[in-house]
């Protein structure tokens, strides 16, 4: 990863916005407005004035820097030391316009505190992936840069309740739970964003990361612009029937007295009708 960076106007945020020169993916779709725009407007109707994010697999803090221009309290947590320091700067500029406040913690969210390797994708850095000890890199990142990051418990740096948490962690989303479970059992009401990726997924199986979020008390579904709710089973069989490389599904979810509905009336009966209708 070379580092260069570049500097886009976003217009829906008021703010320039600062990516990765050589990035194929984040970089380009920022650029040209925004990223991730389902998840983006369900994180969204969660966050405002007052409201505590953590935001885990930050990257450039695309993220954290919408929360903290809605009037939220935000922590941050990036490992990769290039990718870091551009969220860093971004987080800046999102203090600096308010009315909400962030930081960046310069880690990766696990179940422990230490230190591990981290292989860099090369042209997207939205993929770089822990690795566990002594493992190669998967398969469709053979050779690619690896470095050594510091690993650290969010339950060490945060102290609950929170209202809303995203973890994009690249596989590592598990142990990231794992080690926030004292923030999250003081967190009664909370949005979730969560990536789920069997194919990359470390520190246990896909079905103990579902019975994870199911025992901490989310009601679960895909971060669509239309999301239904699923139970594990179905998750599952949707995730594994996609490309295992190319990536799992984005979830949503709520637990507490939070309503899973956010995005209006259309989208609800929409909802419907996909629940009715998928696999």
């Amino acid at each position: 990863m070379d580092g260069r960076t570049r500097t886009v106007p976003v217009p829906a945020l008021g703010i320039e916005f600062e990516v990765l020169a050589d990035d194929s993916i984040i970089g380009p779709a920022i650029a040209s407005g925004s990223w991730e725009d389902h998840e983006t407007a369900l994180f969204r109707a969660h966050v405002g004035p007052g409201k505590r994010v953590l935001d885990l697999g930050a990257n450039v803090a695309w993220f954290a820097v919408q929360a903290i221009l809605a009037g939220a309290d935000v922590t941050a947590f990036e490992p990769v030391p290039s990718i870091a320091a551009v969220a860093q700067r971004n987080i800046e500029r999102a203090n600096a316009k308010g009315p909400g406040s962030g930081r960046l913690l310069p880690f990766a969210a696990a179940d422990r505190a230490g230190t591990a390797r981290i292989v860099l994708a090369a042209t997207n850095h939205g993929d770089n992936r822990v690795l566990d000890d002594e493992a190669d890199a998967p398969a469709d990142l053979a050779g690619a840069e690896e470095l050594e990051i510091r690993l650290e418990r969010v339950d060490d740096h945060v102290q609950g309740p929170i209202d809303v948490l995203k973890v994009d962690t690249q596989g590592s989303e598990l142990l990231a739970l794992q080690g926030a479970r004292k923030l999250l059992a003081a967190s009664p009401d909370v949005a979730l964003l969560i990536e789920f990726w069997p194919y990359a997924l470390r520190g246990g199986t896909p079905q103990e990361l579902l019975a994870l979020l199911d025992e901490l008390g989310f009601t679960l579904g895909k971060a669509t612009a239309a999301p239904y709710p699923m139970d594990a089973d179905r998750i599952l069989r949707q995730a594994l029937a996609r490309d295992p490389v190319k990536g799992g599904l984005d979830l949503y979810g709520v637990k507490g007295r939070l309503p899973f509905h956010v995005l209006g009336p259309k989208a609800r009966l929409r909802s419907s009708w996909r629940a009715l209708r998928e696999d």
